[in-house]
C-alpha cells in the first residue's frame, strides 16, 4: 500500500464523514508519525457543547496522549479543510513539522485572519489542495442539507450521488 497523502487524506475525510453523519461540521484531522496514524478526529463541537471541539484539537490532544509529549516535530497532521486561527495556535504551540489540507476556507480559514502572515510554527512546512475536490463537496453537501432543511427529494439526489462516487 502506497502510503502518501492522499491514502492519510482519505482516512481523514473518513473522520469527516463521521462528523456529517452526527450533524456536525464535516471537519476530520489525522495525525501521522513515522507513516502509522497515530490519532485521529472530527469535529464534536455540537456533541460536546464546546465550541472548541474542532477536528484539529481533538486530533492534537489525542497524539500527545499517544506519544506522552506536547511536542510533534516529526508529525504530520492532515485536515479536511483548512484550520481556522483557533486550530492554527494549537498547531503552531504543538511544533508539528507539516500541516496538509484539502479545501480552502475563506469564510472561516486561517487566511482570512492571517492573510500573508505565516501563523504556523517557524519549521513547519504547508501543503495544500490534496483531494481538495472531495473535501469540499463533502462541505458543500452539508450545508446544502442545512440551507434547505434537507427536503426529501435534494436528500436524495445528494445521496445517491455519493453512493455512485462510492461505487466508482
Amino acid at each position: 500500500m502506497d502510503l502518501n497523502d492522499e491514502h492519510f487524506m482519505r482516512e481523514a475525510l473518513k473522520q469527516a464523514k463521521q462528523a456529517s453523519d452526527a450533524g456536525e461540521v464535516p471537519v476530520g484531522a489525522v495525525v501521522v508519525w513515522d507513516n502509522k496514524i497515530i490519532s485521529r478526529g472530527h469535529n464534536q463541537v455540537e456533541q460536546l457543547n464546546d465550541s472548541t471541539a474542532h477536528a484539529e484539537m481533538i486530533a492534537l490532544t489525542a497524539a500527545f496522549n499517544s506519544i506522552g509529549s506536547k511536542y510533534l516535530p516529526e508529525a504530520t497532521i492532515y485536515v479536511t479543510v483548512e484550520p481556522c486561527l483557533m486550530c492554527c495556535g494549537a498547531i503552531y504551540w504543538s511544533k508539528i513539522g507539516r500541516i496538509v489540507y484539502g479545501a480552502e476556507d475563506i469564510k472561516n480559514g486561517y487566511r482570512k485572519t492571517t492573510a500573508e502572515n505565516w501563523p504556523f510554527h517557524p519549521k513547519a512546512v504547508l501543503t495544500n489542495g490534496i483531494l481538495r475536490d472531495e473535501c469540499a463537496q463533502l462541505m458543500k453537501d452539508f450545508f446544502c442539507c442545512k440551507k434547505i432543511a434537507c427536503t426529501p427529494g435534494i436528500k436524495l439526489k445528494i445521496y445517491l450521488r455519493l453512493l455512485l462516487e462510492k461505487m466508482k
